[in-house]
């Protein structure tokens, strides 16, 4: 059963105000999720599209989860849903995709009230797809909810951001998702890890403890990261051609290498922000120490634009060798 806050630990006030809406008929026609991937966009969409369409709500606001359409849409298989996003996480939503949706929403709901549809991660999306986009936001009928997420309203053109309403989702404090966690069947030891490591994303964290092989991959690629300090250059050339086979995997690896020289970079720089990487702060605070703070930011520069032109399309292998070739010795 979905309970008062939708079953979502963290931003309240979020469900709230959208269940204020439902009840009072004041739903708008276009919303803009924002937040960190991991902190619940996508959950919060789906809440909304089954407290809009449940057919037995436990009160104005509240859906059911036991009804057709909430199973439905829980399962994201509803006939008046339709979920839009690129193909892969770090790719590129496309304008056929949008003008898919666009044609889909001229019909009115097959057996819904409202027609929903979820763009997920819209910063993906080409030039092109986002012309498409304020069209239908500029002539969707009114039984039609269209929900964006992504990771900053910012990422967005102005003209889209304005014909939504805002809700900037924010991550919980470490404490309060440790706690959450150890509720619902987390050790202590690894309910502190994996809040650390998501950063107080709750989707992400759930991820974490329910897919062993999301940590497993973590401890091995950093492992892997270690290793770089003294490798030979020719073992650098393989792995990166190893590397960049899978670029799903590749994104997943620059992302775990970020979040490690971030974690360096605090610990040189003095800070008192958590590590995100708890388990690993010996050797942490041992490269903090050897390494310059100059070298240990351009490593966090390095990646960060690394993701960015991985992004674009750049060649891949060629980036991997660049990232490594400048990784910093002791």
């Amino acid at each position: 059963m979905i309970e008062q806050n939708w079953n979502l630990a963290g931003n309240e006030w979020a469900v709230e105000l959208l269940r204020q809406q439902i009840t009072h008929g004041t739903t708008r026609h276009a919303y803009l999720f924002a937040g960190p991937s991991g902190v619940g966009r996508r959950t919060l969409a789906l809440r909304l599209a089954q407290a809009l369409n449940c057919t037995q709500p436990i009160e104005p606001g509240i859906p059911c989860g036991q009804c057709r359409d909430c199973k439905q849409i829980e399962a994201m298989q509803h006939p008046d849903l339709t979920i839009i996003q690129a193909d892969s996480e770090g790719g590129t939503l496309k304008v056929d995709q949008v003008r898919e949706a666009r044609r889909t929403l001229t019909f009115k709901p097959y057996q819904s009230k409202y027609r929903v549809t979820i763009f997920l991660r819209f910063q993906e999306a080409n030039d092109n797809a986002t012309n498409a986009l304020l069209k239908i936001l500029e002539e969707a009928p009114s039984y039609v909810v269209l929900i964006l997420t992504a990771d900053h309203p910012e990422q967005l053109l102005p003209t889209i951001v304005s014909r939504c309403e805002i809700l900037r989702l924010r991550p919980l404090s470490l404490e309060t998702l440790e706690s959450h966690l150890t509720q619902h069947g987390a050790d202590s030891e690894q309910a502190r890890l994996i809040a650390h490591i998501s950063g107080g994303r709750l989707g992400y964290a759930l991820r974490l403890i329910q897919d062993s092989s999301a940590l497993e991959f973590r401890n091995e690629k950093l492992n892997e990261a270690q290793s770089f300090i003294t490798a030979t250059r020719v073992d650098k050339f393989a792995y990166a051609e190893k590397l960049v086979k899978d670029k799903d995997a590749m994104r997943n690896v620059l992302l775990l290498w970020l979040s490690f020289w971030r974690d360096v970079l605090l610990c040189a720089g003095g800070s008192s922000v958590p590590l995100a990487n708890i388990d690993r702060a010996v050797e942490i605070e041992s490269l903090a120490e050897h390494i310059s703070m100059s070298d240990v930011r351009r490593m966090v520069s390095e990646l960060e634009t690394s993701l960015s032109q991985l992004e674009a399309n750049v060649n891949a292998r060629l980036l991997v060798e660049v990232i490594l070739l400048d990784w910093p010795r002791i």
